[in-house]
């Protein structure tokens, strides 16, 4: 079956023939999984029947977004440790399956070359594009022969003895086999917006929860001082600890102070695990470690040595004035002069762990992943088949398994997708 796209009129249309297999949503993972649905029923000797639909009228939306508009395709080093949600060695036995080596031996056999970010391991492509990602995963699936039909919304999904009834927009399509990559709830106007969940649900899966944006910024009550410091970025840590005081979550490096609280990676980093924390543990904080690099005993040192030069003077090579003169106030210590003792205790404490009261975070529209969704428990790990309903495959951002900022999220997607991908087409004849 050669490639083409369907554009259903508005009203929809009618019933189109059945396929070997139907991939439900196009984007990364989607995409990826038609290729390799395809490629897998042509090493085989079959004719390619494989149709992906999708709701959006241009494909590729959340592609062409992620990281800043260049996609951040993978990461230099990948292992289970990136991510959180479902089982380590559940997550470690897909990343097994199609690591970074498959990953840039895939696109640049389309043409895609790769610069790495040094400082970061952060891979991404030459020309800087994330529409260098996207058109070669739209080639790959036109030389693979698979179909692309949208606008085309899937509203129900049903399995009966005859196989799958896929209802959608485009009419209603019947397939042995399908993919489910229709993503979790971030970015929504990109077509992720939880009614994939929904489809699995329906046809008995379990949903891990809560279900909570992850890789969002958090927001800090309107009056706090760090909100006063919008622009600034430096170097932080996060540690989310319980009521006992036992580190729960950690995560480092660039942090940036915006009009609504905190952002940059070290906070997109923490945020699923204090969201989730809201949940299963009320009682944990947030603290953030404003000098990482400088332990407690040597800052109180500096302190010291500063004597009547004051803090603003001692600190200023490290932090901004405008920084230090808010942890003095937080710390009730003051900013130029000698610094008691007991200021001095509570000024250290404050900047190596200052406990943020945050009040929530910037929403599903900023969010960059979801963190919760279907169980790796409720799949075969060696086809990404459904344990709850034979024939059906996930893939992708449905699944339970998050990662942290820097490419991990795509590597998920290129390999649970490659992995549902290839056993679907080898299955669905």
């Amino acid at each position: 079956m050669t490639h083409q796209e369907y554009h259903p009129p508005d009203g929809g249309g009618a019933a189109l023939p059945g396929a070997d297999v139907i991939v439900v949503g196009a984007g990364a993972a989607g995409l990826f999984a038609a290729t390799w649905a395809a490629r897998t029923q042509r090493t085989l000797g079959r004719g390619v029947s494989v149709v992906a639909l999708d709701g959006a009228r241009r494909l590729g939306a959340k592609i062409l977004v992620s990281g800043g508009g260049r996609c951040n395709v993978t990461h230099r080093q990948v292992s289970e440790r990136d991510f959180a949600g479902s089982t380590p060695p559940a997550i470690r036995k897909v990343l097994g399956r199609f690591g970074v080596d498959e990953t840039t031996t895939f696109f640049r056999e389309l043409g895609v070359g790769f610069a790495l970010e040094a400082e970061t391991g952060k891979l991404f492509p030459a020309t800087d594009s994330a529409r260098t990602i996207l058109d070669a995963l739209l080639s790959a699936a036109r030389i693979a022969g698979v179909r692309l039909v949208h606008p085309a919304p899937v509203t129900a999904l049903s399995h009966g003895d005859d196989g799958f009834r896929v209802v959608s927009a485009a009419g209603v399509f019947v397939a042995p086999r399908v993919i489910l990559c229709t993503g979790g709830k971030s970015l929504p106007k990109s077509g992720s917006d939880g009614s994939g969940l929904a489809l699995a649900e329906s046809l008995g899966h379990s949903l891990a929860r809560p279900l909570v944006p992850a890789l969002v910024p958090l927001v800090l009550p309107g009056d706090h001082w760090i909100r006063t410091l919008s622009g600034l970025a430096l170097p932080c840590r996060f540690r989310l600890v319980s009521e006992s005081g036992k580190t729960l979550a950690e995560s480092a490096g660039a942090t940036l102070c915006t009009h609504t609280g905190l952002s940059g990676p070290a906070t997109l980093d923490i945020s699923r695990h204090w969201l989730v924390s809201r949940v299963h543990l009320p009682a944990a904080r947030l603290l953030l470690d404003w000098l990482p690099d400088v332990d407690g005993a040597a800052l109180e040192t500096l302190l010291v040595g500063a004597g009547a030069r004051g803090v603003l003077a001692a600190l200023k090579p490290w932090l901004s004035e405008r920084l230090v003169r808010g942890l003095c106030t937080e710390a009730a210590a003051p900013p130029t002069g000698d610094l008691p003792r007991d200021a001095r205790k509570r000024l250290v404490a404050v900047i190596k762990g200052l406990v943020l009261p945050v009040e929530g975070d910037r929403g599903w529209n900023v969010a960059e992943a979801t963190a919760g969704g279907v169980p790796l428990a409720e799949v075969r790990l060696d086809s990404m088949e459904s344990r709850c309903c034979p024939g059906l495959h996930l893939a992708g951002e449905v699944l339970d398994v998050d990662g942290r900022i820097g490419g991990f999220n795509f590597q998920w997607a290129w390999a649970s997708a490659f992995v549902a991908g290839c056993a679907a087409g080898r299955l669905g004849a």
